[in-house]
């Protein structure tokens, strides 16, 4: 009976879809390192995440005190800086 539950619960889990980002175009890609630049920042990758909330990320970008995330909203604007 536990395995029936478990193989239940894998099969749950297994049939979310899974969520790739996007790159963003050019424009919003300026955009993303406009706004890290505002940071003092530099560098990274950009993503768009495809889940519509309009998030924009941009990983690995390098500053003064080390290496960070960003995730800004659709309007260019950072809300998370984490140190990575």
């Amino acid at each position: 009976m536990k395995k029936l539950i478990l193989a239940a619960a894998f099969a749950a889990f297994a049939a979310v879809p899974a969520f790739a980002d996007d790159k963003p175009t050019d424009a919003e890609a300026a955009s993303i390192k406009e706004a890290v630049a505002a940071w003092g920042c530099e560098g990274g990758s950009y993503e768009k995440e495809t889940e519509g909330t309009g998030v924009f990320e941009a990983e690995d970008v390098k500053c003064k005190g080390g290496q960070y995330d960003f995730r800004l909203d659709k309007d260019f604007k950072v809300f998370v800086i984490t140190k990575d």
